[in-house]
């Protein structure tokens, strides 16, 4: 009795061991530190200042590393797919034996029974198919990402993670991609939509992942029977 609850334990623990969760598809530092600042530059007068000049008649918005915007995730998708199949195809045959028919094997009464005989044949046969598709989903929310690195063409590389515990449920929103800092629009927020590269993911762990999801005797009966 005793050897086999222990040998029921080890496989339970082999079998939960193999139950490895997927990795993030967001494979991105979640966050950098802004790069040291760069050595300060003579300054050409009293007011102005080279180092820290800032146009007038332009939005400041990320440019650096360490900068951080807001993404808005406005993620809608829907498809649909139908197709209609119809085939159709008949036959048939028809054939007659007459009376002046001379049979070489088989001459005299045989001839006289087969006069006159007839024979037909009709066949048909057809089909149809049918199939639709639809599928649909949204996906709404926003999370603030920081710049993680600069392209040579003034794209913005950014990643960002936002975690949210509450009562024992904690959800993972991730997010990475490239920026074109036109796209910042005021208050430096930019859409989904025009992020380029985007990976989002949405994940939850918890009491309530726990109950929807199945458990790892399921999960290896739906792994291993064929049907």
């Amino acid at each position: 009795m005793k050897a086999t609850f222990g040998v029921m334990t080890m496989l339970a623990a082999v079998l939960s061991g193999c139950a490895v969760p997927e990795p993030p598809i967001v494979q991105q530092p979640m966050s950098a530190r802004p790069q040291p600042a760069p050595l300060a530059l003579p300054s050409n007068g009293s007011i102005f200042q080279t180092g820290s000049y800032q146009p007038i008649f332009a939005d400041r918005v990320p440019a650096r590393v360490g900068d951080i915007l807001t993404v808005t995730i406005e993620e809608k998708t829907t498809t649909a797919a139908s197709e209609e199949t119809t085939g159709k195809r008949s036959s048939s045959l028809s054939a007659g034996v007459e009376g002046g028919v001379q049979l070489p094997f088989f001459p005299g009464a045989l001839e006289k029974k087969l006069a006159g005989t007839s024979l037909s044949a009709d066949g048909s046969a057809s089909s149809t198919g049918k199939g639709t598709n639809k599928a649909s989903s949204s996906f709404v929310s926003s999370i603030s990402v920081t710049v993680i690195d600069v392209l040579a063409n003034g794209n913005l590389v950014v990643s960002g993670e936002k975690q949210v515990r509450q009562n024992g449920d904690t959800e993972y929103i991730r997010l990475s991609g490239v920026v074109n800092p036109r796209d910042i629009k005021t208050g430096n927020m930019v859409s989904s939509t025009k992020v380029a590269d985007a990976r989002i993911e949405q994940q939850s762990k918890g009491n309530n992942r726990s109950f929807a999801e199945p458990g790892w005797l399921t999960k290896f009966f739906m792994t291993v029977l064929p049907f």
